[in-house]
């Protein structure tokens, strides 16, 4: 019997991991089988426009037989425990899997910060649903508003997906002359926190252009259905904000599935520890993307963005093919390629390679933003479907 490969997940790391792996594989060398929970690839980093139209979601989706060859497996199920003694893979409905192999690429969940009420009253943004759930409490609560009476929105953190976030329900609000007053939360004293100065005030000044409110300095203490409180340290009464639609887009933390495998782990973050090739504590067991914290040396990781995920795919699937044939694995690096963020119809980039302008916007970020979209379409799908998708990405 060939060796047993398996890759959890299907999102940067485990759709690009599949197609390495299979570009990489020897005929009769290994076996695959990959299993998520759901049955197709989502190009998360454009899920934000599914908050202003949710019909964008057929071209940020992508069907597994598209990007899986026929000779690989697919199994359709949530992983709710994995044995590393046996070898056993099993999902929500009792399906086992067993493995030589294994490479957890299952994403990461949202982190709440053990923050009173944040977990039960906010939307979140991980998925398709999520972006989905949020367009319909935007647009119901539009519909019931008035110019005297707007709907309040709130979007707690202005990192990545808090900026795009909040970028996407300002379009929607113009587009729809909607009555809809923005709020972007954020705990620390600048947008998208830990950059550039240069790309912070670029990011500022297209969300005041946007109608978006900016408070920033304040982090957000606990939540009701009706309110989210700022502040309020001791001796020090809070700052109340009333909302209508509250969203939380403030950090991530691991998948609760891998609370009980036994690979080392961060003890805060339940993120998975793995060397530079992915390997983890157990000798079987790889890790990538948002699920792990790959080496970087220095005592660094890996980022936890799509870009890493898209780098780190390619090697983890030739390493699992090299683990099968029993040869030396391959070390990754990250290489930061700049940065490139939506403000709603508008964009800037930052740090490009190859670009002369540190940072800059309009049509040329625009584009770069789509290009990036497409191309990685077209790399796990086809050319095809990557052109189809550009007008909306």
């Amino acid at each position: 019997m060939s060796t047993q490969v398996v890759v959890v997940g299907s999102g940067y790391a485990g759709a690009g991991a599949v197609k390495a792996f299979e570009d990489e594989v020897g005929e009769g060398e290994a076996e695959l089988t990959w299993i998520s929970e759901h049955d197709y690839h989502l190009v998360l980093h454009e899920v934000h426009r599914a908050i202003r139209n949710p019909a964008v979601s057929e071209k940020i989706t992508i069907p597994v037989d598209e990007i899986k060859s026929p000779e690989s497996d697919f199994v359709q199920g949530r992983v709710v425990d994995v044995d590393t003694d046996e070898r056993v893979v099993e999902t929500d409905d009792g399906t086992t899997v067993d493995y030589d192999y294994l490479l957890l690429a299952v994403g990461s969940t949202t982190a709440f910060f053990g923050i009173d009420g944040l977990k039960e009253h906010a939307h979140q943004l991980k998925g398709l649903d999520d972006a989905k759930a949020i367009h319909e409490e935007v647009r119901s609560a539009a519909a019931e508003a008035t110019r005297s009476d707007p709907v309040e929105v709130i979007v707690g953190g202005a990192g990545l997906s808090g900026i795009q976030t909040a970028g996407e329900i300002a379009e929607y609000r113009d587009k729809h002359r909607a009555p809809i007053e923005i709020k972007l939360v954020e705990g620390l004293d600048e947008v998208f926190p830990g950059n550039d100065p240069q790309l912070q005030g670029a990011l500022r000044q297209r969300l005041e252009d946007a109608d978006v409110e900016i408070l920033t300095g304040d982090f957000i203490s606990k939540a009701d259905e009706d309110a989210v409180y700022l502040g309020g340290g001791e001796g020090e009464e809070p700052e109340e904000l009333g909302y209508d639609v509250l969203i939380w887009t403030g950090g991530i933390t691991g998948q609760p599935e891998l609370e009980n495998v036994e690979v080392e782990k961060d003890d805060r973050s339940n993120r998975v520890h793995a060397a530079s090739d992915f390997t983890t504590s157990d000798d079987r067991v790889f890790a990538i993307g948002d699920t792990a914290l790959v080496e970087q040396g220095d005592d660094d990781v890996a980022p936890p963005t799509a870009q890493a995920a898209w780098q780190a795919a390619e090697v983890a699937g030739e390493n699992l093919a090299r683990a099968a044939r029993g040869a030396p694995l391959q070390s990754w690096e990250h290489k930061d390629k700049g940065t490139v963020i939506s403000v709603g119809e508008d964009a800037v980039a930052h740090d490009v390679m190859g670009m002369p302008i540190k940072t800059f916007g309009g049509t040329p970020a625009k584009l770069l933003k789509k290009s990036i979209a497409v191309r990685w379409i077209a790399k796990v799908s086809s050319a095809g479907r990557a052109a189809g998708a550009f007008g909306d990405m």
